[in-house]
């Protein structure tokens, strides 16, 4: 008596659709990954750019010490630019806040004995915050006044 076997040659149906949901859960994994990349990627760049922009503020003397709205041009009229990047820093546009933080009197050091000219030196310490529509960034100033 022979005895015959069949054995198959395909897969179930629910075999199927287990490596379909595990080919999916890992699709899913890749995209969540890339998504949070390019999240990271565009604030890392934004705030290199703030960061860039700071570095104007921290290259002009005029500007910095007094509240004001203006366009990044206005602070890099000095400097030799690309005509792209001019055009794209005066379609930006920033405002300047400054807060002083304190003001030391340095007359005071002074005793009245050793110096008949009364100064009035000081030395007044604020931070100049640059805010775009999207990001900010602060500097300390020290100012002698």
């Amino acid at each position: 008596m022979t005895r015959k076997t069949s054995y198959r040659s395909a897969f179930t149906l629910i075999e199927v659709m287990v490596a379909v949901m595990i080919i999916s859960v890992v699709i899913m994994a890749l995209i969540e990954m890339y998504a949070n990349n390019t999240h990271i990627f565009s604030s890392m760049k934004k705030q290199t750019m703030i960061n860039q922009y700071s570095s104007f503020l921290i290259s002009n003397d005029d500007y910095g010490f007094e509240d004001k709205n203006i366009n990044l041009n206005d602070l890099v009229k000095g400097f030799d630019l690309e005509n792209s990047l001019r055009r794209e820093l005066k379609e930006t546009k920033v405002k300047l806040v400054y807060t002083e933080l304190e003001t030391i009197d340095m007359s005071e050091q002074e005793s009245s004995e050793e110096s008949e000219v009364s100064s009035s030196l000081g030395l007044e310490i604020g931070r100049s915050t640059l805010q775009t529509d999207d990001s900010s960034t602060a500097l300390m100033r020290f100012r002698i006044r």
